[in-house]
């Protein structure tokens, strides 16, 4: 059993942090993302993978989990090639399509390890509450996906008396019995089970269809208002040469093999703990679906010597998936195509051979079989897998009066997945259109919709044919993340920066309608000093190298204020205002060192109506020279003054942005406080010249001569430089409002922001490099992270990351020191050997025959407050200080993991070159070791590719300098 439970063996199943993030970063996030389009759920892919790539795996979770509520399980079993991927707009780029099943099963994995429960929508009333259409009895019967996911969406609309009948012991369906553990274990499907229970499903065992006399009649004479049938097909489709063989005679269907396989391999499945079927020798597998090369695979695992897997046809008509036909590959499987069976040979009553006859594809496409071609195999076992049928009497009697089409399955329309009853429902297998698991997920949620039009019908209450099911919701979706700064109230602490993204009042009027809490105007000026822009004018950056389309890590633009009049400006603030009166718009306004611009433009913005004012002070190129932006905002007594004239001017909050090209920034806010603003904005862009070409001419570069100027640069790039500011201010004047800017592009970059002091977070590169739509991932992520505080469980959890396991390839692993005494590095011989000691001690652990047990399902609570934002804000002050409060005999160390090492030397490297050379190279095992010598600098941490390999741990020796030659004084202490 180890053996399976061990075995991850798909690659895209497993991955650590480091490769998950470098993936998502390549996501182009598409304006009409295909791959959406291409899955049966309408995943909104583009959406969780940016959560991912924000390291927002509660948000990534939500998103899947909406739309698939076996959103773990599509993510390690989906066809995801035939899918999702093969829409993958970059498959006509060099880096080929993203690997979107593994970045679905990783963001599911991490909030399977949360272990929070789900919850009704926030917006339902109490169960009490509800009107009565929603105590109506309803029947699911099998507990296969489809029935799961209806039953899922059914509860979340408010239903609170659903059943699921399941003759077996055991839940989840084929998914659970023909699915094999090393492909989906049973705490997958366990796990999306509990969230459904946790919505007051109910789930009954060993009884279903002609099972102690019920039927759809005993069901509708028991009350039940409407039933969904997801039974599946639950009888193997068996050949005629196949007939009256038997197991203990080496043949199985897969019907009868995987079912074996999965309950001697999956704990917790059923308590018979029955042993792996006895296979040897060489096996024969008919069939070329997913469910043959499962056969396959599992063969190998049971014991088997060789595996066959003969088709009728060729391999360009190989029904399964790629990935299912590659894993068989890697695995040594046989693949012989173009035969057909013809007869079992039979010796003693045991199956030693099989007769195999040739086909052949005419010129008219008809395939023939040549029976001058006959082909002998010697086999000891043979599993035919030539797909499933409904073929229960006494099942098709108890469907009764539904009727049958000519397939001998139920009728289904295939909209409404409507039975020709019209209480009854189908889907999944058993419906005859799905034929993988995603696709019954999407049966179940498609019937979900129409099922509840059909019971609010029985009540006389219309319901929409377009529709509308409710969202996924945990505890996490009830923190409050709103915020009080200067007497304003903000519905969450993100909002739109005075740049691109607030351009006009149709963009913020959208920036709102999407969720944003509030909005900076691009910055106004009076007529008289209105601008033109030149172009180009706005450029992707060269920080982050070679990386081009979304996740730029900084841009630079030399555009100028908003081209926009005044009064364009002040009838937009007062329409918006009109329309979002609960969300925060602020106006930002700029003039030169005037008194009197400065009182018009500003009483002209607050009679418009707008909750606050921005005055750029800030801008760091071209207004400058028109004695505006930068030119104000550089001397303290210019900023004092003007917040001294605004301050007289208007009654509303008011805010002076600050620039960080300065020398002291601190400085700059202290005169705004003086003046009378009730906050600052820290910070503008940093002055900055982005590139040069071979030939020297500057880009951006403007008209014919090629020129250029300074431009302010922003994004992730700037963002230590933010923090230094708003760090500064904040420790300087306790209490002072500061609005954050720079480089915020993310829920956890957020945080650091208001751990920083900041109060509220405005954003702009990161819409530039996506959309608006990146607020749900913001809003959920910090949510996440401060819910997350107050679960002790996760103490050692870094924001919403797990705590690092010993892995390779994000695959746990063994430490082989441990094994067998001696180190032993991951690359050429030495990892043909490590995978030699592993597979041994695997079947070391499999003969010791150690039987894992689920623990009993219980849910993290939080035991600590779950902080508001006011209490998070300068939260990381008290550990920032001067030089000279850092404490110099408190060392550490690095420490190499060498089990995660993947021997490539860059520690080595980097410390012998630009360090304390402290790392020695084993030429030959090329491991890496630490010496005394460490100082415990961290630079080979920070150039280690691989996520946690290297920590810093305490130093146990005391640390003496090496000198270079002897002091000539004792230092003072």
């Amino acid at each position: 059993m180890q053996l399976f439970t061990q075995l991850q063996q798909r690659n895209k199943s497993r991955s650590n942090g480091k490769g998950i993030l470098t993936k998502t970063v390549q996501c182009l996030k598409c304006a009409d993302a295909p791959c959406q389009k291409s899955c049966p759920t309408n995943l909104d892919i583009k959406s969780f993978i940016t959560s991912i790539a924000n390291k927002n795996y509660y948000g990534a979770a939500k998103m899947i989990l909406s739309d698939n509520p076996l959103g773990l399980t599509c993510g390690m079993v989906c066809p995801t090639s035939d899918l999702c991927v093969g829409g993958c707009n970059l498959y006509a780029t060099e880096e080929g399509p993203i690997n979107i099943g593994g970045l679905q099963q990783f963001a599911t994995e991490v909030f399977k390890a949360m272990n929070i429960p789900q919850i009704r929508s926030p917006s339902l009333p109490p169960p009490e509450d509800m009107p009565e259409a929603y105590q109506a009895k309803i029947a699911l019967l099998g507990a296969g996906p489809a029935s799961l996911s209806c039953a899922t969406f059914l509860a979340r609309l408010g239903y609170s008396d659903i059943t699921i009948f399941e003759k077996q012991e055991y839940l989840g369906g084929l998914s659970m019995s023909e699915i094999p553990q090393f492909r989906l274990p049973y705490d997958v499907v366990n796990f999306e089970a509990e969230l459904m229970k946790d919505l007051g499903v109910k789930i009954i065992f060993r009884k279903g269809l002609a099972v102690d006399g019920m039927t759809l009649h005993t069901l509708k004479e028991d009350g039940y208002k409407a039933v969904f049938i997801g039974i599946g097909l639950p009888e193997p489709n068996r050949d005629s040469i196949f007939q009256g063989l038997r197991m203990n005679q080496g043949f199985y269907t897969s019907k009868d093999f995987l079912p074996l396989v999965a309950m001697a391999s999956k704990p917790g499945m059923c308590a018979c703990h029955s042993p792996l079927p006895s296979i040897h020798g060489t096996v024969i597998v008919l069939g070329a679906g997913d469910t043959a090369f499962d056969c396959a695979t599992s063969a190998l695992r049971c014991g088997a010597r060789r595996v066959f897997v003969v088709f009728r046809k060729g391999f360009t008509h190989i029904r399964a998936v790629p990935e299912e036909m590659e894993l068989a590959k890697e695995e040594k499987c046989e693949f012989l195509p173009f035969l057909s069976p013809r007869k079992v040979v039979l010796k003693g009553g045991q199956i030693v051979a099989m007769e195999f006859v040739r086909t052949e594809q005419d010129s008219d496409g008809n395939w023939r079989e040549d029976e001058d071609q006959v082909v002998r195999l010697k086999a000891d076992v043979v599993i035919s897998a030539f797909g499933s049928i409904l073929s229960d009497n006494k099942v098709r009697e108890a469907l009764a009066p539904i009727k049958f089409n000519r397939w001998g399955l139920p009728e289904v329309d295939p909209e409404t997945m409507q039975t020709s009853e019209p209480w009854v429902f189908a889907g999944g297998d058993v419906g005859g259109v799905a034929n993988t698991t995603v696709e019954s997920v999407n049966d179940g949620k498609q019937a979900s919709w129409y099922m509840h039009r059909y019971i609010q019908s029985l009540y006389g209450v219309a319901v929409s044919t377009v529709p509308e099911l409710p969202l996924f919701y945990t505890p996490i979706d009830l923190v409050d993340i709103s915020v009080e700064m200067a007497g304003l109230k903000f519905p969450n602490p993100f909002g739109l920066a005075s740049a691109t993204p607030a351009t006009s009042s149709s963009m913020i009027r959208r920036a709102f309608e999407a969720g944003w809490g509030f909005a900076v105007t691009k910055t106004f000026s009076l007529d008289k000093d209105i601008v033109t822009n030149v172009s180009p004018r706005i450029v992707r950056g060269t920080t982050s190298g070679p990386l081009y389309g979304p996740g730029q890590g900084s841009f630079l633009n030399i555009e100028l204020i908003s081209e926009k009049t005044a009064a364009y400006w002040c009838r937009s603030i007062t329409e918006l205002k009109a329309d979002f009166p609960n969300h925060v718009l602020i106006a930002s306004i700029m003039c030169s060192y005037n008194r009197e611009d400065w009182t018009e433009l500003s009483k002209m913005a607050e009679v418009a109506g707008a909750d606050a004012l921005e005055l750029n002070l800030s801008c760091p190129h071209g207004m400058g020279e028109r004695g505006m932006g930068l030119a104000c905002g550089q001397d303290p007594e210019l900023v004092r003054n003007i917040c001294r004239w605004v301050r007289q001017a208007v009654h509303i909050p008011f805010f002076a942005k600050l620039t960080p090209n300065v020398t002291d920034i601190v400085k700059i806010g202290v005169a705004a406080q003086e003046g009378g603003a009730d906050g600052v904005t820290a910070t503008n862009t940093v002055s900055g010249l982005m590139g040069l070409k071979a030939d020297s001419t500057p880009w951006p570069a403007v008209g014919r001569g090629l020129r250029t100027t300074y431009g302010g640069m922003s994004g992730n790039a700037i963002r230590p430089i933010a923090l230094r500011a708003v760090s500064a201010i904040a420790r300087a004047l306790p209490g002072f409002p500061i609005l954050a800017t720079g480089g915020i592009d993310s829920a956890e970059a957020g945080l650091q922001f208001l751990h920083s002091g900041a109060s509220v977070l405005q954003v702009c590169s990161a819409i530039q490099n996506q959309d608006f739509t990146v607020i749900d991932d913001y809003c959920t992520g910090l949510r996440a992270l401060l819910y997350l505080k107050s679960i002790e469980e996760l103490e050692d959890w870094d924001g919403q990351s797990p705590a690092t396991m010993c892995h390779q390839k994000g695959k746990p692993v063994p430490r082989i020191a441990d094994l067998m005494g001696k180190k032993l590095p991951s690359f050429g011989p030495y990892l043909e050997q490590r995978k030699k000691i592993i597979a041994e001690n695997k079947i070391k652990l499999k003969a010791q025959n150690m039987a894992a047990v689920l623990p009993e399902k219980k849910h993290f609570v939080p035991k600590k407050p779950i902080p508001a934002i006011k209490d998070v804000i300068g939260k990381a002050l008290q550990y920032i200080g001067t030089y000279g409060d850092l404490c110099n005999t408190e060392q550490v160390v690095a420490l190499i993991d060498e089990e995660m090492c993947i021997n490539c030397g860059k520690c080595y490297m980097t410390c012998n070159d630009s360090g304390y050379q402290a790392i020695q190279f084993d030429p030959e095992t090329h491991l890496p070791t630490v010496t005394d010598s460490c100082t415990g600098c961290t630079l080979c941490l920070s150039v280690c590719p691989v996520i946690d390999c290297i920590r810093m741990v305490s130093r146990t020796t005391p640390y003496e300098p090496k000198r270079g030659l002897p002091l000539a004084v004792n230092p003072a202490h």
